[in-house]
């Protein structure tokens, strides 16, 4: 099961209002392992209230880095250098 991570992220917060604290955390794990940063927090504090178990979250820090190292390249590190700079390249 895959999804858009902000939408899994939404779908989180809205079980999560209605009390379903177990899907809520099953849709921030999802959105967490596609590399959504606000879902990664979210277990943590499910993990701090013993709502996410230590298994579970070691598993999610796992692959959100994974993630998030798959989305590295040096290509993408300069044009963000770039934009920080307010540089734009003309090719």
């Amino acid at each position: 099961i895959r999804g858009h991570q902000i939408a899994r992220h939404n779908l989180g917060c809205h079980e999560g209002r209605n009390g379903r604290i177990e899907r809520a955390m099953k849709h921030f794990i999802i959105a967490a392992n596609l590399g959504d940063d606000l879902s990664m927090k979210k277990i943590k504090d499910g993990y701090v209230e013993g709502d996410v178990s230590k298994e579970d979250f070691a598993a999610v820090l796992r692959a959100h880095q994974a993630s998030v190292d798959a989305t590295k390249s040096s290509q993408r590190e300069e044009a963000e250098l770039a934009k920080q700079r307010g540089l734009s390249r003309i090719a």
